[in-house]
């Protein structure tokens, strides 16, 4: 298979990176709370830039005016809390936030009035706020005491996501000697918000791992890890990754999508942090993390263990990709040589579905077309079928091991960035995007990705092939291809038409078109 180029993704008129900045016709506004950073690494100054980075309008509110350079801090001088309140009015009439981000707040006056206004401002708008509590430098100066920690605590009901580090988490909590989850359940008690706890500070020195605690105490903890960069130019990382989230929060990518990709956007910026001064430097702002050795490994105790080696993998591109319920289908279509096919039949394990399992392989077998059965992994690999297509809701009573052991391909569906990352960490043999557009066939929990975050995915995939699927029609042909996915699934866009073979011809056609011409 040809290997993705993951440099560049397709123009497709859409706010794809790394397009994104130049082309996209609207940015989310997202406002910065925080201080100034005179020597530009940190602080307002590196919100604005992940934001703008990231196709979002910045606007900023300053808490804080600092003389900074690489080496230290000189000294701090907190914005009055009338300006503070001007600057919140101002930016209130005309340009309000689909999300707010919090940094440095120096004083307790200032951090109650803006209690007050998040309060009654969220009362009326439907407004995001991740907050960063910065309570001391990595050169020494500290701004903390117990009134404004105090000051804090009463801040958190109005924050949705709060980012601390070890250090700033022992703080707030003010049981240092207790266990995270201990002290996170102190947060909570008092705000209700996911708590993002950074382990930048931990001993391990070969991975950095944050531990997502949701709002609802009923779901389970979530690690995020990456590798630790040895790279001093690290100034800044709180606020470039409380930025990140914000801006993905913005476009309304849900909580742990949105997190996934920050974390990514992290790593990318640290690994090309640069030096500025004689002290450390700051991160580098690339784009839209389009590389998968950005992502983070995800950990929970109900996902399986990555296997030691991957999936069987496929001799060429899944190309036209229908998927079908019954015997019936397959006999008219599978004659035509689609590039791949799937048998779902949405029902429990009987001898009937046995029997027609049994059937479909003889019939692809025949026109060496290559199978794949939907949920039913024992059957398929009975039967010896190509592969088999699992739901992630599935893998919690699929073994995965059988499967391998068998030579079967894996496909594996994700929708959205989060389960995309926990997918590739499985090494399947191919990926399902989607849903792309809005589907028939069956409710989705998920909002539809659209083209432009089908474009944004693909990349991240590297080198396991990507199938697009979900709502996708004629219309919609050319354009997920351009995306340069190694397949396209449809279910109604060819059996829901009144000569579904020459349909499924034309889609052929189409696909040949598209690659011969990315061939040349």
């Amino acid at each position: 298979m040809r290997k993705t180029n993951i440099g560049r993704l397709p123009d497709l008129g859409l706010a794809a990176s790394p397009n994104l900045r130049r082309s996209s016709q609207h940015r989310p506004i997202v406002w910065s709370i925080a201080a100034s950073d005179s020597g530009g690494g940190a602080g307002i100054q590196a919100d604005v830039l992940t934001l703008h980075d990231l196709g979002c309008h910045g606007c900023t509110v300053l808490s804080a005016i600092t003389a900074q350079n690489s080496l230290a801090v000189a000294a701090t001088e907190p914005v009055s809390t009338a300006m503070l309140q001007q600057q919140l009015t101002a930016l209130a009439e005309d340009l309000p936030p689909q999300a707010i981000k919090l940094g440095l707040l120096p004083d307790a006056a200032g951090i109650a009035l803006l209690a007050d206004w998040l309060q009654a401002f969220k009362a009326k708008h439907s407004v995001l706020v991740v907050a960063d509590p910065v309570f001391g430098s990595s050169s020494g100066s500290q701004w903390h005491d117990d009134a404004l920690l105090d000051a804090w605590r009463a801040l958190l009901p109005s924050i949705d996501v709060l980012t601390p580090n070890l250090p700033e988490l022992a703080l707030l909590s003010g049981r240092a000697s207790q266990p995270l989850d201990q002290q996170v359940a102190l947060l909570q008690a008092l705000g209700g918000s996911a708590v993002l706890v950074k382990g930048g500070h931990a001993s391990d020195s070969k991975q950095v791992t944050d531990l997502l605690y949701p709002a609802d105490p009923d779901q389970q903890v979530i690690a995020l890890s990456n590798p630790r960069l040895a790279s001093r130019h690290q100034h800044g990382t709180g606020c470039v990754l409380a930025s990140a989230l914000a801006a993905f929060l913005a476009h309304q990518y849900p909580l742990e999508d949105a997190l996934v990709l920050a974390r990514a956007y992290l790593q990318q910026s640290l690994a090309h942090g640069y030096a500025t001064g004689q002290g450390p430097g700051a991160l580098g702002h690339c784009g839209w993390p389009v590389k998968p050795n950005y992502l983070p490994s995800i950990h929970s105790s109900h996902w399986p263990k990555a296997p030691a080696n991957p999936f069987a993998g496929l001799s060429e591109p899944l190309g036209v990709y229908p998927v079908v319920d019954s015997i019936a289908w397959l006999e008219r279509l599978v004659p035509l040589k689609p590039g791949c096919i799937q048998l779902r039949i949405k029902a429990a394990p009987s001898p009937e579905i046995s029997d027609a399992i049994a059937m479909a392989v003889v019939l692809c077998r025949q026109h060496q077309v290559r199978l794949f059965i939907n949920d039913h992994w024992q059957l398929a690999i009975e039967h010896g079928a190509y592969g088999v297509h699992l739901g992630q809701e599935d893998l919690h009573s699929a073994d995965l091991k059988a499967i391998q052991q068998a030579g079967l391909r894996l496909g594996l569906s994700s929708h959205g960035p989060f389960e995309l990352t926990r997918a590739l960490q499985l090494r399947p043999s191919y990926v399902a995007l989607g849903h792309v557009f809005p589907t028939q066939t069956k409710q989705m929990p998920s909002q539809p990705q659209g083209l432009q975050r089908l474009a944004l995915s693909v990349p991240l995939c590297g080198e396991t092939p990507t199938v697009a699927i979900g709502g996708i029609g004629a219309e919609h042909f050319a354009a997920v291809c351009a995306s340069k996915v190694h397949g396209v699934a449809m279910v109604s866009a060819i059996t829901a038409t009144e000569q579904p073979e020459q349909q499924l011809q034309h889609f052929k056609r189409l696909w040949e078109q598209h690659h011969a011409y990315h061939r040349q």
